[in-house]
């Protein structure tokens, strides 16, 4: 299991890297090889973390993306997403390459803060919710359940919180307001997937609507 995260990190980083580079056309992006030197090492550090505290978790999320028990509307969802994120990532490099952006320095360092907080919040998902799977299904083999306590007690989607935190973090650290400007896109991928989750687990994980009903937000106390 170990050699597969291993692989399939290096396999992320060096595809992130490829696309920056090769839209910015240049290797002189300091904010760039931040970005991928801190996911070489975040990536099998917190795998590593993740295999001690919860094997089945690390092996349902080293899964493919797309997986036979998914709702066809996910398997849309999850192809739209990564084309979505590979747009995101050559426009940043594009932005770098017609250096249209003037980012301060102040808030790129703000993006690495939000690129570090969104990783430890998503550990504590992964700490809390050991059925955070990458794809929405129901995981009955592993017996399922609710879990309303960590972030659950107060969003119901708190993965999702997360990573809006990473696409906002990631193009302030890499200077691109291109990239910032396409977060609002990531928004509302992530209210779509949302309602496709939110229609498996009322449907079929019991216990489900009572807790919808007592956590009534998302993403956000009090917002949304």
């Amino acid at each position: 299991m170990i050699a597969r995260l291993l692989l399939q990190n290096s396999i992320v980083v060096v595809g992130m890297g490829a696309l920056l580079f090769a839209g910015a056309g240049t290797l002189d992006w300091p904010g760039a090889w931040v970005i991928l030197i801190t996911a070489a090492l975040l990536g099998p550090l917190c795998g590593w973390w993740l295999y001690r505290l919860d094997p089945a978790l690390l092996a349902e999320r080293l899964r493919p993306v797309i997986q036979k028990e998914q709702p066809a509307a996910d398997k849309v969802f999850m192809a739209a997403f990564i084309v979505a994120i590979l747009i995101w990532l050559v426009a940043m490099g594009l932005d770098r390459r017609h250096r249209s952006s003037d980012m301060p320095l102040a808030l790129q360092v703000l993006g690495f803060v939000l690129y570090l907080t969104s990783t430890a919040f998503i550990l504590w998902v992964f700490r809390e919710n050991s059925f955070a799977a990458p794809v929405v299904k129901l995981q009955t083999e592993r017996a399922q359940h609710v879990v309303s306590t960590g972030p659950y007690a107060h969003v119901r989607h708190p993965m999702y919180s997360g990573m809006v935190l990473f696409f906002l973090g990631v193009p302030l650290l890499l200077g691109s307001w291109w990239g910032v400007a396409m977060v609002p896109l990531f928004l509302v991928l992530f209210a779509i997937r949302i309602r496709i989750e939110e229609r498996t687990l009322i449907q079929g994980l019991p216990g489900y609507a009572d807790y919808a009903a007592r956590v009534r937000h998302l993403l956000l106390p009090g917002v949304w």
